[in-house]
């Protein structure tokens, strides 16, 4: 069973290691500049998610508190939770208003379903909008936002260097399955 909980600071070394793992695998896949170069995310920033309470962990097991942690990411939920998104360039955002984001997710890859679950937990708490960029030669992730039902809407400059596509799961219940349905089952 897939569970998600925040992260605390006694998962930090776990979710290091797996961002670490993760920056091989899309290497091995063909994107090593979206976060091999930097060696993205550094562990500075991961912490500073920890403690701001937006940082979760995937965790595998019976119970939540006592299971191996599987995959990490960040979320985020508000009226501007991701600033670089209001510049939205060949497209536009087909909702307004609050919205939740979802960055760095990772997974150790021991199992199936670990993006699944996490992108699905924070479907279910964005409000009925969640948002996403990826870099453009992120073809796993790409599949993986296709299967679950999310569109493209433009592109974004992060942090004004890095450009990145931008997708989102808009108009839906906050279930990726049912976005699925709407869209003829991608």
């Amino acid at each position: 069973m897939l569970f998600i909980r925040q992260a605390t600071l006694s998962d930090l070394p776990r979710q290091m290691d797996i961002y670490a793992g993760a920056r091989l695998f899309m290497a091995e896949t063909g994107n090593p500049g979206q976060w091999g170069p930097d060696r993205w995310p550094p562990e500075s920033l991961v912490r500073d998610d920890v403690t701001s309470g937006k940082s979760y962990v995937c965790v595998s097991g019976e119970d939540p508190s006592s299971g191996r942690v599987v995959g990490t990411f960040y979320f985020d939920f508000g009226d501007s939770p991701e600033p670089d998104y209001a510049a939205l360039t060949e497209g536009a955002w087909p909702l307004q208003g609050p919205y939740g984001v979802i960055h760095r997710i990772a997974s150790d890859r021991s199992e199936k379903g670990i993006g699944t679950a996490c992108i699905t937990w924070a479907a279910e708490r964005s409000g009925g909008d969640l948002r996403i960029d990826t870099h453009e030669n992120n073809k796993p992730m790409r599949s993986l936002l296709s299967r679950l039902g999310f569109v493209p809407c433009g592109k974004t400059m992060i942090g004004g260097t890095k450009e990145r596509l931008c997708y989102c799961l808009a108009g839906s219940s906050g279930d990726p399955a049912a976005n699925r349905n709407m869209k003829g089952g991608n």
